[in-house]
């Protein structure tokens, strides 16, 4: 289904969006600015929605984008082109401008992560693709991506304004942000344990917060799933952003695409389907096994993404927003670029014709980095991030036009965003939150991590929406 068919669909369908349930506990003031300099401005900010896309680097994306942190020697980036190892050819790969909507990438496990950094040197990408191809390609010789990977793997190829036209005007016109890394350096199943939570763990003892450790890479599967072949159901016990914000009465919805999962349960690069929607709890819809989603009664807030449209329609949009695709719409290869960019366009267009665009802030991000190749060595924060850069845009009538910030920020950024603009600058803290659990830090208050208030001028007049079309021509 196109953008446009998804908008219809789900202004017929007329279901409210579920909203939190007010909390007993009022609400932190929203008026001065900030303890950390984020200014009292940032309360014309009422809604959030974070658009959570998959597996793309920011070089793949916008290593050729003019004024950003770009691919070395490539678009007029200083620097000397880079040529990454290639064992198979036994000789180099360099950067190559990839016409094609439909990519096949690589391997994206945390040892890949390490193994693609190589100490930060950047230089592991081919390498690690060439050799997780392999593998697979001989378990199933008969997928057609194995066909296609006769030649060297496409991890080095990028795209422009010519295959994403629409996410380059985005940056063109508002902010995109080349400096953003993934929270987790692995795969799907963590980077949105982070992007609810700010940590990825596993625990040991059903309901028990203090049994949990950190996980970057398998934090608990669904059961039935290669992870989890058991019929156990995953426990995540520490705590995750919706518990303030149901304390403090700030409504929130998380949106599920229903279709097929848009990765491999089990971080594989090639699988069968696995169906995806929002009544049942998976790698991209981890909430429901949250302890504090099921204790404060807050399932209803996990909805089919039809109930996103219909909030808009009827103005009931809640205050923050998280929205993950199926497979199809999902950007994660082989999904094509074109079904994403449609699908992506189709939600931000929904929202500029919507009231609620006056008081928007739109955050579109790719969850980790597919194995595409990226040149900038990501910092080292705690024992599981950050990982490699990803694409980000801000879109909103408040946001900087045309600006590119350089701001070192990761997917904690969005959390940090939402706690200083609905909770006063309350933290996912164990150690302020009233719900202690062993996180090895809080992710929101690294030194390292810019503030995405910097990204708003709140003191011009808002901007005009950017309608833009849901299938542009590409080349």
């Amino acid at each position: 289904m196109t953008g446009r068919g998804l908008r219809v669909a789900g202004l017929a369908l007329g279901v409210v969006a579920a909203c939190a349930t007010a909390a007993a506990v009022a609400a932190p003031p929203r008026t001065g600015p900030l303890s950390d300099g984020t200014p009292a401005a940032i309360h014309k900010i009422k809604h959030v929605v974070i658009i959570m896309q998959e597996n793309r680097s920011f070089d793949e994306y916008f290593g050729t984008y003019p004024g950003a942190d770009g691919i070395p020697g490539v678009a007029g980036h200083p620097g000397k082109v880079p040529c990454l190892p290639d064992p198979r050819h036994h000789g180099c790969d360099r950067p190559y401008h990839d016409h094609s909507v439909y990519n096949a990438a690589g391997p994206h496990a945390f040892a890949t992560a390490v193994a693609d950094i190589d100490h930060g040197k950047m230089d592991g990408f081919v390498k690690q693709a060439e050799s997780g191809w392999t593998a697979a390609c001989q378990k199933s010789p008969n997928d057609p991506l194995c066909s296609r990977l006769k030649r060297a793997p496409d991890v080095m190829g990028y795209h422009d304004s010519r295959e994403i036209p629409n996410y380059w005007a985005y940056a063109r016109h508002f902010v995109l942000h080349d400096h953003m890394f993934e929270s987790d350096k692995s795969w799907s199943m963590p980077q949105h344990l982070y992007l609810v939570s700010g940590w990825s763990a596993h625990c040991k003892v059903k309901a028990d917060p203090m049994s949990c450790r950190s996980a970057p890479e398998n934090p608990g599967s669904p059961p039935h799933q290669p992870l989890n072949p058991t019929n156990k159901r995953p426990d995540y016990a520490w705590t995750d952003l919706t518990y303030l914000l149901h304390r403090y009465g700030v409504s929130w919805s998380y949106y599920v695409a229903k279709g097929n999962q848009p990765d491999c349960a089990d971080n594989a690069v090639l699988c069968g389907p696995v169906r995806q929607s929002a009544a049942v709890p998976g790698i991209w819809n981890p909430l429901p096994y949250f302890d504090t989603v099921r204790k404060d009664h807050q399932l209803r807030n996990i909805t089919p993404l039809h109930g996103f449209y219909t909030a808009l329609e009827h103005n009931t949009l809640p205050s923050v927003s998280w929205i993950v695709p199926n497979e199809r719409v999902s950007e994660h290869p082989p999904s094509t670029t074109t079904n994403g960019q449609t699908y992506v366009t189709g939600l931000i267009d929904s929202i500029m014709r919507s009231r609620a665009w006056s008081s928007t802030a739109i955050f579109v991000n790719w969850d980790d980095w597919g194995g595409f190749y990226d040149h900038v060595a990501p910092p080292h924060v705690d024992g599981q991030g950050y990982g490699i850069r990803v694409p980000g845009l801000v879109i909103s009538p408040y946001a900087k036009s045309g600006y590119v910030d350089h701001q070192v920020l990761s997917q904690d950024a969005y959390l940090k965003f939402i706690e200083d603009d609905f909770l006063g600058g309350v933290r996912l803290n164990p150690k302020t939150d009233g719900r202690p659990d062993p996180r090895p830090d809080v992710r929101e208050n690294a030194k390292i991590l810019g503030n995405l208030a910097s990204d708003f001028d709140f003191h011009r007049k808002p901007r005009p929406v950017l309608i833009l079309p849901l299938d542009p021509p590409v080349s």
